[in-house]
């Protein structure tokens, strides 16, 4: 079985589905792991619950009965930005690509391996552990300007606030900006090329992270069949 013991503290991550059997195997095999599990059969506490404990990850069935599973979605990310692995039918795509564009970060559809489950969030607690540690280093260009240090963004002045893993996109974009990134090279970097993330996910971050950049959103440009890049102060746009 995966193991993901190598944290020094505790890892607490809330699963929250209606069905009681996917809640305790949820629990069993990440409890296997020694992370710490709330589990839950509905999200209408998690406002409460976000201010008693400390989550490190939280698990979301998006078709929870009588709620709207996109609604608590956009209501822990404007809370929070902890990851957030979906749970969606096989033929909910439609779900998957709206889950995605409300900042989830994974997703998972049913019926899953509890085992897959185990490596999908490992892989995203690696890239929270691993996020650019404090330092001076402020990346700017033209009216966007990055606080590594800080992991603070701004536009004119004004902050943006940005999911953990639109923020991993845009340094990455900005550590080589005028030099085009490729998609598959995007995944590696951000995503850790987890099993099913796509390349679509990049198209949506990328669009999701240009609407929320304004007027900046026109610094990162697609290079049509092969990625982005991010325009270098002075650099004119592609043809």
């Amino acid at each position: 079985m995966p193991t993901l013991r190598q944290a020094p503290v505790a890892i607490h991550v809330l699963a929250i589905d209606d069905d009681p059997s996917v809640r305790q195997m949820i629990a069993d095999y990440l409890g296997d792991n020694e992370i710490k599990v709330t589990v839950s059969g509905s999200g209408k506490d998690i406002a409460q619950l976000l201010e008693r404990e400390t989550i490190d990850l939280v698990i979301l069935d998006l078709k929870l009965p009588g709620e709207d599973g996109m609604l608590i979605a956009r209501e822990l990310r404007a809370l929070s930005d902890i990851p957030i692995i979906m749970l969606t039918g096989r033929k909910d795509e439609a779900d998957r690509v709206m889950g995605l564009e409300l900042g989830a970060d994974d997703y998972l559809t049913k019926p899953f391996s509890p085992q897959e489950l185990v490596l999908r969030v490992g892989a995203i607690l690696r890239r929270v552990a691993q996020a650019p540690q404090p330092s001076a280093d402020v990346l700017r260009v033209g009216p966007l300007q990055i606080d590594r240090g800080a992991h603070r963004v701004a536009v004119d002045g004004h902050d943006i606030e940005l999911t953990p893993t639109e923020y991993r996109l845009l340094v990455t974009l900005a550590e080589r900006r005028g030099r085009v990134q490729a998609r598959g090279h995007l995944l590696e970097t951000v995503w850790e090329a987890a099993p099913d993330i796509q390349t679509r996910t990049v198209d949506m971050h990328v669009q999701r992270l240009r609407t929320k950049l304004g007027v900046a959103g026109d610094l990162i440009e697609t290079v049509r069949g092969f990625g982005y890049r991010l325009r270098a102060a002075g650099q004119s746009r592609s043809a």
